[in-house]
Parts: structure tokens; C-alpha cells; sequence
């Protein structure tokens, strides 16, 4: 019975570690949920706290999800500041607050690559390149074609839908701060913003 006692007794300790290890861990989490409840009533002192701690992580998140250096030091200070203005949203039943920090840098780092694609396909392809002093008759009829067509797309959009991609995809400005600027719903600008990539594509579809 000893031998047994002795030999149970290891993996005792290694359950009653990974128990206080967690106990532990809930109560940070608890603390850090407490922290954005008292964001989303304005307590600067709060957020302060949560940047110094989550700003590092978020950047070194970011990197892990291959953003180069710069772009992850810029999301993760996009993602702090959406961490202010949206911590009124944050619900700790439905996520801790690491998990839904993490989620406005992941979704950050997604527009941003969904961005960069839509921007090379419709801006640079279409309207972005200048023509050479020695482009021949061909090309430059190409390119003016091109152009028009791009235009053509655009003009199809409605005046709701325009707006947002000269926003988002031109001007480079994240969601959140579309939102803002119109005073609309994040969700309504995402919902226009789909709406206007569907219809941008079928109308680029019919000239290929």
C-alpha cells in the first residue's frame, strides 16, 4: 500500500499544479474582464492597463499570423484602440477577454490582406499605372479601355456602396473608422462593402 501511496503521489502533485495553475489563470482572465467593463465606461486608467499588457501580445500574435513587423505594430495598435471604442460589445459569458482581443486583431490583419488584394486587383490593374512615354498605339488603347472599364464598374455601384470602397480600398481606412465617419453600423458598412465587391466582380467578369 505504501509503494502505491508513493508511486500515486507524483501524479497528485502534477494534478493539484495544473489545478492551481488554472485557478489561477481564471483569476487573470476575471481581472482582465473587469478591465474592459470598466473601458466601456470610459476608465482611461483601465485601458492603460490593458494596452501595456495586451499591446506586446497582440503585435507578437500578429507576427505569428505572418504580418511583416511594421504592419503588426500598426494593427496591434488599431486593435487596442477597438478594444476602447468597442468595450461596450464585449460580453465575458460569450469570450474571455484575451480570446476576443485576439479576434479584433485576427479580423484586423484579414481586412487588411482583403485590402491589399482588392486594391492591386481594381486600383492598380485598372486606374493606378501611368503610361510611358514610349507606349505604343496598342497599349495605350488597352490601358484607355481598362480605365473605362473600371469606371463603368464603379459607376454601376450605387452612391452607399461607392463611398465605402473609396474608403476602404482607396484611402486605406479600417472599418471601424468608416463606421464612424458615415455614422453607420459596422455591420452596414461590411454588408455594403460585400455587396459592392459582388458587383464590381460580375461587372469585370463581362469584359473578360
Amino acid at each position: 500500500m505504501r509503494m502505491l501511496a508513493s508511486a500515486s503521489a507524483p501524479g497528485d502533485a502534477a494534478l493539484w499544479r495544473r489545478g492551481r495553475a488554472a485557478v489561477v489563470q481564471s483569476r487573470v482572465e476575471s481581472v482582465d474582464d473587469d478591465l474592459i467593463v470598466r473601458v466601456a465606461a470610459g476608465d482611461r486608467a483601465a485601458f492603460a492597463r490593458l494596452f501595456e499588457k495586451f499591446a506586446p501580445r497582440v503585435k507578437s500574435y500578429l507576427l505569428r499570423l505572418g504580418a511583416p513587423a511594421p504592419a503588426a505594430e500598426d494593427l496591434a495598435q488599431d486593435a487596442m484602440v477597438a478594444l476602447w471604442r468597442r468595450a461596450a460589445s464585449f460580453d465575458p459569458a460569450k469570450a474571455r477577454a484575451t480570446t476576443w482581443i485576439y479576434v479584433i486583431a485576427r479580423n484586423a490583419w484579414i481586412d487588411k490582406l482583403r485590402r491589399e488584394r482588392v486594391r492591386l486587383a481594381y486600383s492598380d490593374e485598372f486606374a493606378g499605372s501611368e503610361a510611358s512615354t514610349d507606349e505604343a498605339p496598342d497599349e495605350a488603347v488597352s490601358r484607355g479601355q481598362e480605365e473605362e472599364q473600371v469606371r463603368a464598374a464603379l459607376d454601376a455601384l450605387s452612391d452607399e456602396q461607392r463611398e465605402v470602397v473609396r474608403l476602404s480600398f482607396f484611402e486605406d481606412r479600417p472599418h471601424s473608422e468608416i463606421a464612424e465617419r458615415l455614422s453607420l453600423p459596422l455591420g452596414t458598412v461590411k454588408s455594403r462593402l460585400r455587396l459592392a465587391l459582388a458587383k464590381l466582380k460580375a461587372q469585370w467578369e463581362q469584359y473578360r
